[in-house]
């Protein structure tokens, strides 16, 4: 029997990043009842991760649901950033609708043609918030135009280019269908989600079909396998079948141990739940993303979205440093190992492979973010170890070497833009279009990948912290040729010992140093950087000889600068092919792969 849930919708908000979608989600939970009215909320509350918060972006999808009236919403708020697109792929199959967010200053940005893309491929309904609308540059009527743009050139239907626009302040807590006034809460935005996103439908005695779309983990319970009842009913104690359709070897037969759906913030336990329902299921031990839960007797796996290829990769190793295991709880190649594997559970987008040593692992994303939070993340759970460089991954197509694209979004003041054009050019971006609006220029290039690598912090730095910078994976071009390296040499320590502050005023002559007076150093590792470009070996363990000599002025105190410290992402920009950053739960350093200063000598005379 066909059934229409009305009592149901499904939708995910997907944003570039910064454009308001989970300030957008907390307006939606503070205004349909769900927290008491004495309860304190933070802001952001769906950014429940540590680094989420710091970062102030959304790195996971996750799942929520609010009651409007007699419905159920269940919300997926997205990340915004294209590092983390694969979570945006894969979470758009248990939706019927989309609610797309553009800032109603800045408009359709790289990673909003991505996410709208993806949403519109799989013929869902779009509703376009126009957020931000109180700002006071904002240019609402420009960025509808610009939406419907966006939506021909991605070969919307006439359907989905009927979508209806709502004018909102997330930050307000308001949304009107009107862009002359501003409502004064977000009902026009919920009836609007309940006019135009359709409800689910389906077979209810059919055979059942849940495909599961996200993975959790409870100490208590184990793993969650989190996804839509696509067909059938789905109660505790079924036994099921876990199929996969790019696997047919596999199948595990299970039961249903505990069934939850999602209210507010807060899983609720049920007893069965039918088509159209998001649920999280538990007691099925090995389930992953992309998996689809059966009836024993039926087993029929349903496709999983094509997640797309990763851009980037680098080496993870096991710390061999003459300070290694000092700071780190998990410090062996198999603990490694084990952890790495274990991100793929959850982190689609991800790539781990062995390599020919067993304490090197080969670990490819979608970019830069993407690693540096696997490796923020790692850290903070106790891990060290050693990365190198971030390399782009190349692909041979008929005898030719092809590298990755991005899509380049500048936005800055106008007096920064000949330096951008003339640094993007010198690491091969195309400039593909140039606009003026109220004070700051829109720059679009067309660039290679590896052209980016060690880019953002001089992007900073040129247009003195007032740049903004957002890119996108494009596709794989022909191979656009060398790329001028750093212009930074390295500062190495050239002994063993405690740094004293002796030696590193001799050493900041030289450059700007990395380290303080007392920090223990080991040679091979990289204390500064040389403006340069060579680099240069210093002593900073030496003291000053003491003498019976004395003359006026010359036991004064020496003067160090202040020490460069380096985020994770600027010390990934930083580092060169021979160099590694030491990674352990208290810091960062960078080294020389080759630590002895001889045998680097050797190993350059030998290329």
């Amino acid at each position: 029997m066909i059934k229409i849930r009305d009592d149901v919708r499904n939708i995910a908000i997907i944003a570039h990043v910064d454009h308001g979608k989970t300030t957008l989600v907390d307006s939606l939970l503070k205004q349909s009842g769900i927290f008491r009215e004495n309860q304190m909320v933070e802001d952001r509350v769906m950014d429940s991760g540590d680094i989420e918060k710091e970062r102030g972006i959304t790195i996971l999808a996750k799942n929520t649901a609010v009651y409007y009236e007699d419905t159920k919403i269940n919300i997926i708020d997205t990340p915004g950033h294209a590092d983390f697109g694969g979570e945006v792929e894969r979470v758009l199959n248990m939706v019927d609708g989309v609610v797309v967010l553009v800032d109603a200053f800045e408009g359709p940005m790289p990673q909003t043609k991505f996410v709208l893309k993806n949403a519109l491929d799989l013929k869902l309904p779009a509703i376009v918030c126009i957020n931000k609308v109180d700002r006071p540059e904002a240019r609402p009527n420009e960025v509808i135009d610009e939406m419907l743009d966006l939506f021909i050139e991605l070969g919307a239907d006439d359907e989905q280019l009927d979508c209806p626009f709502v004018f909102t302040s997330a930050k307000n807590g308001t949304a009107s269908l009107d862009m002359e006034k501003q409502g004064n809460d977000m009902k026009a935005l919920f009836e609007t989600i309940l006019e135009f996103i359709t409800a689910p439908r389906g077979d209810v005695d059919a055979p059942l079909q849940v495909l599961i779309s996200t993975i959790d983990y409870n100490d208590y319970i184990g793993r969650i396998g989190i996804g839509r009842v696509e067909r059938g009913r789905i109660k505790v104690g079924d036994e099921v079948i876990v199929v996969n359709k790019s696997k047919p070897e596999r199948k595990e037969i299970t039961k249903v141990v505990k069934l939850y759906e999602f209210e507010g913030l807060e899983r609720v336990e049920v007893e069965r739940a039918e088509i159209g329902s998001i649920i999280a299921i538990a007691g099925i031990e090995d389930i992953n993303i992309g998996d689809t839960i059966c009836l024993k007797d039926y087993p029929e796996p349903l496709p999983f979205v094509k997640i797309s290829e990763p851009t980037i990769t680098m080496t993870f190793s096991v710390n061999d440093s003459p300070l290694a295991g000092r700071e780190g709880k998990f410090v062996t190649s198999r603990q490694l190992r084990n952890r790495l594997y274990k991100e793929l559970q959850t982190d689609v987008s991800l790539r781990v492979e062995d390599t020919d040593s067993p304490d090197t692992f080969k670990v490819s994303g979608r970019g830069e973010l993407h690693l540096s939070v696997l490796i923020e993340t790692m850290r903070r759970e106790g891990y060290e170890f050693q990365v190198s460089k971030p390399q782009v991954l190349y692909r041979i197509i008929e005898g030719k070497k092809y590298e990755p694209m991005e899509i380049t979004t500048v936005d800055v003041a106008e007096e920064f833009v000949g330096v951008v054009i003339e640094k993007l050019g010198q690491r091969k971006g195309q400039l593909l279009n140039m606009t003026e609006s109220k004070g700051y220029v829109r720059l679009v290039f067309r660039i290679p990948s590896r052209g980016l690598i060690g880019y953002r912090q001089e992007f900073l730095t040129d247009t003195k912290g007032n740049g903004i910078l957002n890119t996108v994976f494009d596709d794989y071009a022909p191979y656009q040729g060398d790329i001028p390296r750093r212009n930074y040499g390295s500062i190495i320590a050239y002994e063993a010992g405690i740094a004293t502050t002796y030696g590193l005023h001799a050493a900041q002559e030289r450059g700007a140093l990395f380290i303080s007076p007392g920090e223990e150093v080991y040679e091979g590792m990289v204390i500064g950087r040389n403006p340069k470009g060579l680099d240069l070996e210093i002593n900073v363990t030496r003291k000053k000889h003491q003498t019976n000599i004395r003359a006026a002025g010359s036991d004064e105190a020496l003067r160090l600068s202040p020490a460069i410290n380096m985020s994770l992402e600027e010390a990934l920009e930083f580092i060169e092919d021979d160099e590694l950053i030491e990674v352990t739960p208290s810091k960062f350093r960078i080294r020389k792969k080759i630590l002895e200063t001889s045998k680097r000598y050797k190993s350059k005379k030998n290329r």
